[in-house]
């Protein structure tokens, strides 16, 4: 396995932790006919501002959060898995921000569920595999794009009036400024050239042998083409012959 990704129980935990807690939370609003969507974002509203922190836990039904809890589940434990130091922030963040940027954008309406986390995950992991250049983190951007890149479609309005593409398009913004701000420098390939290499010998460099002892540049030895030739067919190997007879080709004698 690739020294930078080490798998530990907070790849399963953590998005298995917070999806369980989703469906905790439309169980509460269920059994107890309790109406979460008032605690959503409201745009440029005072009381809808709770909504930023309330709203990615906020469901309006069990199809709502389903179709929100298996995306949820495969980016959370990619994003843990790959980027495990940047896990916590990328996601309190996007929250925090995409709630915000939904907020000063959305239409007048309640704006509630875990989408726009979705959003923030999806971009964060497709760029900033790209901006890394690494080819694993490149191959995780390429199967995200394939596995969810029609989510794309919903950050512009009129597709579907029923959907907040306001809260799509601030997550999608947040996950990408979020890939911009968050380095990577342990995936950087800082290149090692021949010098730097342990078992380097200056006396076998053919570029170091064009200089004297006192690093002036001269001409290589000029050398005869017969003792070039001599010298690369010559041998000091020893080599034995043994003459074993064939006896399959002697005479036999007549009976």
């Amino acid at each position: 396995m690739d020294k930078h990704f080490k798998f530990t129980n907070a790849v399963i935990g953590l998005p298995l932790f917070f999806v369980l807690f989703l469906w905790f939370v439309y169980w509460l609003e269920i059994r107890f006919d309790f109406d979460f969507i008032v605690n959503g974002i409201y745009p440029r509203t005072f009381s809808g501002l709770q909504g930023v922190i309330f709203s990615p836990f906020i469901h309006s039904n069990l199809n709502h959060l389903y179709n929100n809890s298996i995306p949820l589940l495969v980016l959370l434990a990619a994003l843990q898995f790959f980027y495990s130091k940047q896990s916590i922030q990328v996601v309190g963040y996007g929250i925090l921000f995409s709630g915000i940027l939904t907020w000063m954008i959305g239409r007048d309406s309640y704006h509630i569920g875990a989408s726009g986390l979705i959003y923030v995950l999806f971009a964060f992991i497709f760029f900033k595999g790209i901006m890394t250049k690494y080819y694993r983190l490149v191959a995780l951007s390429l199967a995200v794009i394939t596995m969810y890149g029609g989510m794309i479609w919903y950050v512009f309005p009129k597709v579907d009036d029923k959907i907040s593409w306001e809260g799509h398009l601030a997550g999608f913004i947040t996950g990408f400024v979020l890939a911009l701000l968050y380095q990577t420098p342990e995936f950087k390939k800082v290149p090692k050239y021949e010098w730097e290499m342990s078992d380097y010998n200056p006396a076998e460099d053919k570029f170091m042998q064009r200089f004297d002892e006192n690093g002036n540049f001269v001409n290589p030895p000029v050398i005869d083409p017969e003792e070039e030739i001599k010298s690369y067919y010559s041998s000091n190997l020893d080599v034995n012959y043994d003459i074993v007879t064939n006896k399959k080709n002697e005479s036999k004698p007549e009976s």
